[in-house]
């Protein structure tokens, strides 16, 4: 039976603003309090989608969520009609309501972590949502994650869903971010390699001094559990500490993998060979040929790493066993990284060509190609199961072009951030797009 790698795409949200709301990522604070565009934004992650689809891969889409969230300020105290609630709270802390208007959840490697079918003891493709539970404007998405990707993957006989992690910092889980797996084909057994930043209860681990780990060992090992996965199919890898200091909140800054190839930075990880070693034995006990390509700080360094996003790329395999890397147009900008590509493209290797795409609206809030998507491993019958609304088409790409055009502003300030009308705005948008997406019910203000 043939599978298939699908990427869901995170639509970018109404709301996208530059709230400089994430510690640790470069991008986000220093373009804190720059107006944005959601429209734009909205539009470039829309074309990469149909880009990807139209070059013969499997495409999907994953909705934003409701924001401003006004049940989260309620819970934090704020009272009176949902009007009264933004208006109280852009007085009182405007702090809190640019968090509570966070469209963060467009990055939906942090939507979960997926283990597929082949893998797992139920032979089921598994979903854990995460908590993401390092930042609070990131903290509040799972509850909506878990019912958008129930309607998208409803099927309880191919699909199992499980909770977020215990929201408290020794289960910090940040999703697909710090996890990869790696396969012969997608149908069959593979390897996943989960990497954390630190250990929550083994102080043998080293920890970054100046910026969170949000990853812990533990989160991952859990994760692991529920999904079934055994031991001679799962590889941890310690992150670093240094390059987290350096802006590499998560793993996918730093290292991309797909098929049987990973390819990353030389100061990635933590004792590296035998991190190789162990995936190489792993994966060749499942019938693969693990290769990676290592990324020389001699010629990329880890700030041109994070300043390009390099490692936040697409890694694609093609049909006649070629990869493609999908990358930011800041890759271009950045002298050393570009000269890097043109040499690994041209050298005959496994990385045989570089497509470049223009998201800087995503980029400037941190967030570069590989964030946008969410990658589930399906064969012919579980891709049968998934919500046919959710897969990109060339006839759902003119909707929801039209839709983005119809309901996005052009330009959003944090002052705009306190108007109730963007909420009702918002409301309206979702609304509509659970119809075309045929997802139901699943924002708050659908079902209170």
């Amino acid at each position: 039976m043939k599978s298939y790698e699908v990427n869901f795409d995170g639509l970018v949200g109404p709301t996208h603003n530059y709230g400089g709301l994430s510690y640790g990522n470069v991008a986000s604070q220093s373009n804190s309090q720059q107006s944005s565009n959601p429209k734009e934004a909205a539009l470039q992650g829309l074309a990469k989608m149909k880009a990807l689809m139209e070059m013969g891969f499997q495409q999907g889409v994953l909705a934003p969520q409701e924001r401003p969230d006004v049940a989260a300020l309620r819970r934090l105290g704020f009272s009176g009609s949902d009007a009264q609630v933004i208006e109280r709270a852009a007085k009182d802390a405007m702090p809190l309501l640019v968090a509570s208007c966070s469209a963060s959840s467009m990055w939906v490697a942090n939507a979960a972590t997926v283990s597929p079918s082949a893998d797992t003891a139920d032979g089921r493709v598994h979903f854990t949502a995460a908590n993401l539970n390092c930042k609070y404007h990131r903290s509040i998405e799972h509850p909506t994650t878990s019912r958008v990707l129930g309607a998208m993957f409803a099927d309880q006989k191919h699909f199992a869903h499980h909770a977020a992690l215990p929201a408290v910092a020794q289960f910090g889980d940040e999703g697909a971010a710090n996890h990869t797996r790696f396969c012969r084909d997608y149908g069959q057994a593979g390897v996943e390699f989960f990497v954390f930043g630190r250990s929550a209860f083994d102080t043998r681990y080293p920890a970054p001094q100046k910026y969170p780990a949000r990853q812990t060992l533990e989160a991952s090992q859990a994760v692991a559990r529920l999904h079934g996965l055994s031991d001679d199919g799962v590889v941890y890898a310690q992150q670093n500490p240094s390059v987290i200091d350096q802006g590499v909140f998560h793993n996918d800054v730093i290292a991309v993998g797909n098929g049987e190839v990973l390819f990353y930075h030389e100061d990635a990880f933590l004792e590296t060979d035998k991190m190789l070693a162990e995936l190489q034995a792993k994966l060749g006990k499942r019938g693969g040929n693990f290769q990676s390509i290592c990324v020389p700080r001699s010629q990329v360094t880890v700030e041109d790493a994070v300043r390009s996003y390099l490692f936040n790329s697409q890694l694609l395999s093609r049909a006649d066993g070629s990869m493609l890397l999908i990358v930011p147009e800041e890759c271009r900008g950045n002298e050393r990284v570009w000269q890097y590509l043109q040499g690994l493209t041209s050298s005959g290797g496994l990385i045989r060509e570089v497509k470049v795409f223009d998201l800087k609206q995503s980029m400037q809030n941190g967030g570069g190609p590989a964030c946008l998507r969410l990658r589930v491993a399906l064969n012919q019958t579980e891709l049968a199961a998934v919500n046919p609304g959710v897969i990109m088409t060339a006839p759902l790409y003119g909707t929801l072009t039209q839709w983005v055009d119809k309901h996005y502003r052009d330009r959003l300030s944090e002052n705009d951030l306190a108007d109730p009308q963007l909420l009702l705005e918002c409301r309206t948008a979702l609304d509509e797009l659970t119809q075309i997406l045929k997802l139901g019910a699943v924002y708050p203000f659908q079902i209170n």
